[in-house]
């Protein structure tokens, strides 16, 4: 594709060229390719058919995971989030080592794989929450957990200019990705501020499903706000909170 330049910008086909605007801005490209009737049967395109029933599989299960976390979503992730959590789908489903090619899927899969996937770039919550925490997922009782020492705010939480104080929030999911539903539990810290007293040590469970037979995720977060005459509004629209997976249990 090529970027459009000048002062007027185009959008439309012109002799068999396509202008249009994008995220990236306004783009070109040559129309044309190969038919859909010749993909969907010609043995040539076996290797396109099967490369394509993987990545609908993986973008199907990427739509039922951000699905089961949209409450937390809306306020921690970047505009390029959907095509970024595809590509990692689709890496579970590639590391299938049952199914033939063209029939891998998530749940064969290797979902650990998204262990330490980040929903919003522009505020990762490796960059952003430096206190040491462990999460923990006990299958068998179905307990996700997070804990995190006594720390310093100041100290251990990279804000975002204007804040004033923060929320640390945890999210447990089971998903069934062959069904496409999910059981979730959210649990929060009090907003607190974010300033140099020591915080208490914080603990966070999420209760699950009991002996569960499909993949358990466990998320992590950070939002962050500001006080204006006693209200505490959140910062910025949530543009630089933080949201990641910290500990993903496969079948």
């Amino acid at each position: 594709m090529a970027q459009q330049k000048g002062i007027i910008k185009l959008d439309g086909t012109i002799g068999g060229i396509t202008f249009y605007k994008s995220k990236d801005g306004y783009l070109a490209r040559e129309k044309g390719g190969v038919s859909a009737d010749k993909i969907a049967n010609d043995p040539a395109f076996q290797r396109t058919r099967e490369n394509g029933a993987e990545f609908g599989r993986a973008g199907k299960a990427g739509k039922v995971l951000r699905t089961s976390l949209r409450a937390l979503l809306q306020n921690a992730s970047d505009s390029r989030m959907v095509s970024r959590l595809t590509t990692e789908m689709l890496k579970v489903v590639q590391a299938d080592a049952v199914n033939p090619r063209g029939e891998r899927n998530v749940i064969d899969g290797e979902a650990e794989l998204l262990q330490g996937f980040e929903f919003n770039i522009n505020g990762k919550l490796g960059t952003t929450l430096y206190a040491p925490f462990t999460a923990a997922i006990d299958r068998v009782s179905g307990a996700l957990t997070i804990d995190i020492p006594a720390f310093v705010p100041i100290h251990m939480i990279a804000a975002p200019g204007g804040s004033t104080h923060y929320k640390i929030i945890s999210a447990g999911v089971e998903v069934d990705f062959e069904n496409e539903t999910y059981v979730i539990d959210t649990q929060d810290t009090a907003i607190q501020p974010w300033d140099a007293t020591a915080t208490a040590a914080i603990s966070l469970a999420n209760s699950l499903p009991a002996a569960s037979t499909h993949p358990l995720f466990l998320a992590l977060g950070v939002e962050f706000y500001q006080e204006v005459n006693g209200q505490m509004y959140p910062l910025k629209n949530g543009a630089f909170n933080a949201l990641a997976l910290v500990k993903v249990s496969g079948v």
